[in-house]
């Protein structure tokens, strides 16, 4: 049974709020979690939506669907939310039809990330279109959409260089001890302190190295404890901290202090030492470089090399916005001609059915009348007028709705299974 929602009168939305206009508090307020997001997709199908698609990770909320008027989609957002409208107002956006599919587009193939290239966002949409598909919101529209989207997402990973080189400052880190100690997966690393991006640098050195020897001191051990589980870390005392330095070939300082926490005199070296300070402020003194064998490296100069990155992939971005036309463009005929389709069916049938009864007529009134010949020659002038009319519901200035209803009203015509 058709949904009756598909009447002429929805259209496909994308509404939401990202990065670019609503800070990280906002966009906290309107985060949905997958408890949320259910309800939210239970409460589209009692009111009646037909088809949508909702995401949220910490940079984005936002839904792909199908309304007679966005407010029934942002209301769905905001209820099952902290956010308001009127915040909504403020911060959030709303693309209709063409946009809209150009923004989703945008937003599975990472253009449209905070950091150019980063591909998680596809595989939170995958997850998003799945869980919309189990409740039975997802129509044929969505699915080709979708799966369009994937597509042009895989073309763009493997057909340009969107998403070559470390964007993170973790993974630059991760990079540069690659790049200058030799034999990292024999060496002793030390982690100080449990901040975000010297965790993520330690989980990359983990899962890249298969170092068996990083330890991880931090102030409150139960801290370092919990953290070290997940990574198969050595927990040490911070009272060893001493002794630890002396061992360490890399240090990888993430403390949150205010001040230096590392600094000359705390350093009794017995062998080359390179520090990465990942902390803000900066938490390892400079006077460290005036000891022999001490590399320091600072965040500032991975963020750089972060920096050299971005820019090198912004060279990528026509490649990339090239596949997404192409594949856009095939997706978009496609709607096309699923919405004419049925006319041009119907005005094939309508005019089958006056040359039937125009060869019927002439047989009986001409002497001799080749119906055979008379047949091929109106079937092919037929199938000639019908494609006249196709080419020019396809082409992308034609108003297609109003053709449509223009051929029916002339031919007398009503196609069926809109």
């Amino acid at each position: 049974m058709e949904n009756n929602n598909t009447s002429k009168h929805q259209y496909f939305y994308a509404v939401g709020l990202s990065y670019k206009k609503a800070d990280a508090e906002t966009r906290g307020k309107f985060s949905l979690d997958s408890a949320a997001k259910t309800r939210l997709l239970e409460q589209a199908k009692i009111e009646g939506i037909e088809s949508l698609v909702v995401t949220s990770t910490c940079n984005r909320t936002e839904i792909y669907g199908f309304a007679e008027h966005p407010f029934q989609l942002i209301k769905l957002i905001c209820e099952n939310s902290l956010g308001s409208v009127e915040e909504f107002q403020r911060v959030g956006f709303v693309y209709k039809n063409s946009e809209a599919i150009s923004h989703i587009f945008k937003v599975g193939t990472g253009l449209d990330s905070q950091i150019l290239g980063d591909f998680e966002i596809i595989s939170q949409i995958k997850t998003s279109f799945t869980h919309s598909k189990s409740l039975g919101l997802v129509n044929t529209f969505m699915e080709r959409l979708v799966n369009a989207v994937i597509q042009a997402s895989k073309k763009i990973k493997t057909d340009t260089e969107i998403s070559s080189g470390a964007t993170s400052v973790a993974f630059a880190a991760v990079q540069y001890i690659f790049k200058n100690v030799e034999d990292i997966g024999n060496k002793n690393i030390l982690l100080f302190g449990t901040g975000k991006i010297g965790r993520n640098t330690c989980e990359n050195l983990v899962k890249h190295t298969k170092n068996e020897h990083i330890t991880l001191i931090n102030r409150t051990k139960d801290k370092a404890e919990r953290l070290a589980g997940k990574l198969n870390l050595i927990v040490k005392d911070y009272s060893e901290l001493h002794l630890e330095l002396q061992r360490a070939d890399v240090l990888v300082v993430a403390t949150g202090a205010q001040n230096p926490t590392v600094d000359k005199a705390i350093l009794n070296l017995k062998k080359p030492l390179l520090i990465l300070d990942l902390s803000i402020p900066k938490n390892v003194h400079e006077d460290v470089e005036d000891l022999e064998g001490v590399t320091l490296i600072h965040m500032d100069y991975l963020s750089q090399l972060t920096d050299e990155t971005l820019e090198n992939r912004k060279k990528h971005i026509p490649d990339a916005e090239a596949i997404i036309e192409e594949i856009k463009e095939e997706f978009i005929t496609w709607t096309k001609g699923r919405k004419f389709a049925p006319t041009i069916n119907a005005l094939k049938a309508k005019l089958n059915d006056i040359k039937k009864a125009e060869l019927n007529f002439q047989s009986k009134k001409i002497a001799g009348f080749n119906e055979e010949q008379a047949e091929i020659i109106s079937a092919r002038i037929i199938q000639k007028i019908t494609t006249q009319f196709a080419n020019h519901l396809k082409d992308e200035n034609t108003m297609v709705d109003e053709s449509i209803q223009w051929i029916e009203k002339v031919f007398k015509i009503e196609a069926m299974a809109k």
